[in-house]
């Protein structure tokens, strides 16, 4: 009888300790990188409409001036200190720089992109009742979703940091004037910001749809019985 008590005692432990079954883990991962792909997608957005990718720089200017000018991809502004705001959009695409007309590109590829992933991804989803009888053509639906939105997530950060270089590079320009020189606008960084997110839902979906199923649990074989044994 103390045997018995004993080894209820030693039991007792291992059957409080929760067990969560391994689909519930994924869904709830697959659900984690979906909501950050999903941030990043309205991020991107943000990103591209912004008016502040680059921001006027008196670094070194000892004039003290009473505006800031801002340069977006569709637009420019000017911000007086008296608090208006005069807007300009640009008027001719042939007349943009390079970088403006690739940042623009890549932009609209990634929120498109990011897009059509959320709505494939939201399918492939195991929280989701679509393909639910098809196990794996759900996982390639998820993972194909994850690959858009890393596609995505590469094209934005592609845009954000050529046009970032072009910022820096015209900075440090030593035949740049110091009245024509500007840094980095808030639009940059919320474009690099989405962009991370969008690559790591992108990744996450990816990785936890690609591990493959565990198999089927067969029970082990018996054991052959010793030579002398059988009956004749």
């Amino acid at each position: 009888m103390r045997q018995r008590h004993r080894k209820q005692l030693s039991l007792t432990p291992a059957a409080v300790t929760p067990h969560f079954p391994p689909a519930m883990a994924n869904a709830g991962l697959q659900l984690l990188g979906y909501t950050l792909a999903f941030l990043g997608f309205l991020g991107l957005i943000a990103s591209t409409a912004m008016a502040e990718w680059k921001m006027s720089s008196y670094a070194g200017d000892n004039i003290i001036t009473a505006q800031a000018m801002y340069e977006g991809l569709w637009r420019s502004c000017v911000y007086q200190s008296t608090g208006q705001m005069q807007c300009k959009v640009y008027d001719s695409l042939l007349q943009l720089p390079g970088e403006v007309q690739a940042a623009r590109g890549f932009m609209i590829t990634s929120i498109f992109l990011c897009g059509v992933g959320l709505l494939v991804a939201a399918v492939g989803m195991k929280c989701t009742t679509c393909l639910s009888d098809e196990k794996e053509q759900k996982n390639k639906v998820a993972v194909a979703g994850g690959v858009l939105f890393i596609i995505a997530g590469v094209c934005a950060l592609v845009a954000t940091s050529w046009y970032g270089e072009n910022i820096r590079k015209n900075f440090f320009d030593p035949f740049t004037p110091t009245n024509a020189r500007y840094e980095f606008g808030k639009a940059l960084y919320v474009g690099w910001g989405a962009s991370a997110l969008t690559l790591i839902g992108g990744i996450m979906l990816c990785c936890n749809c690609a591990s493959k199923p565990a198999g089927k649990s067969y029970p082990p074989p018996r054991a052959a019985g010793r030579p002398g044994t059988d009956r004749v």
